[in-house]
């Protein structure tokens, strides 16, 4: 087994690396003075089963480029089987046509990774479960649930009134899910805009007055729903809002907006790698995802069950 990392989340390749007793091979990932990606392997490589871990988070374009061309040179180096490890996997929200003549960069994305060489594909938390038949490969797509779960039992002492809550109808599945490993209730956000430049209307399904409410989402970008979702619940009588979402994308206001927000705290995996700011920020909580992918990977280089982590 060779563990090969690119730049865009070293932290978290290293404490996969750690988990598994194997050190990250010796790579030069590098770009030059045009921004042309380089990659060279420094280790022998032929004949081994190689993961490749790179989450393609921003700059995404970067990070796609260093995943594809460590796929490329690992190819050409002979290895025996080359697994594309990428816990946050970019261009995932792009998966259908939403309106005339745009892309479904979802499936580009997955044809350039099976192009440049990939035999198996390695993920978390994929925006939407059918991008894994965007590939005519094996493909896993971890769930960071039991994580989060463990994370919130050792957290929140009053287990009985913890209350689960879905940001959108769409989320539903996710939720419940969560709901049902911590034996809790479940109500869902139903937000909706009745028109052109007014802002959302929420109603909350299902009863949280008095409740410890637990927003769960895949993925958070600029924050503005989930802020928006947390007052709604506050105003329905929730004693405390706090969330857990698997990728904290964080971009624009969003660190300045959960800040100011009615979370007690939003716990985020380490998918992306954290900024300083993002550390910095009192309300916004990290948490990781390491031994996860970790005994994901032993169990692909083992030919062992992955879906037994998950029972």
């Amino acid at each position: 087994m060779k563990l090969i990392a690119g730049n865009s989340n070293v932290p978290l390749a290293e404490s996969i690396a750690k988990y598994l007793h194997s050190p990250l091979v010796k790579t030069e990932v590098k770009t030059f003075a045009d921004n042309e990606v380089f990659v060279e392997i420094h280790e022998n490589v032929r004949g081994a089963n190689c993961f490749v871990i790179q989450s393609t988070s921003y700059p995404a374009n970067d990070h796609l480029m260093e995943l594809l061309i460590c796929i490329d040179a690992l190819y050409r180096a002979s290895a025996g089987s080359i697994t594309a490890v990428i816990p946050y996997y970019g261009y995932a929200r792009q998966d259908r046509k939403t309106s005339a003549r745009t892309p479904i960069s979802a499936k580009l994305v997955a044809n350039l990774i099976t192009t440049a060489g990939a035999n198996r594909v390695l993920t978390m938390d994929l925006h939407a479960g059918q991008i894994q038949g965007f590939f005519d490969m094996p493909t896993d797509n971890l769930y960071a649930t039991p994580v989060i779960a463990r994370d919130i039992k050792e957290n929140y002492r009053d287990q009985d009134n913890l209350m689960v809550i879905s940001p959108d109808v769409g989320g539903v599945v996710r939720a419940r899910a969560l709901a049902k490993r911590l034996d809790a209730d479940l109500a869902i956000v139903d937000k909706r805009r009745e028109r052109a430049g007014e802002s959302e209307v929420m109603n909350i399904i299902g009863n949280v007055e008095g409740r410890a409410c637990i927003l769960f989402d895949d993925i958070v970008d600029s924050a503005g729903t989930l802020c928006n979702a947390a007052e709604a619940l506050i105003e329905h009588g929730a004693s405390q809002v706090s969330a857990y979402v698997s990728h904290g994308v964080l971009s624009g206001k969003a660190l300045e907006r959960i800040q100011n927000s009615a979370f007690k705290e939003l716990v985020i995996t380490d998918s992306i790698a954290a900024t300083e700011a993002q550390k910095n920020t009192e309300k916004l909580r990290q948490i990781t995802i390491a031994p996860l992918i970790g005994e994901a990977i032993r169990r692909i280089g083992n030919a062992e069950s992955v879906s037994s982590l998950f029972n």
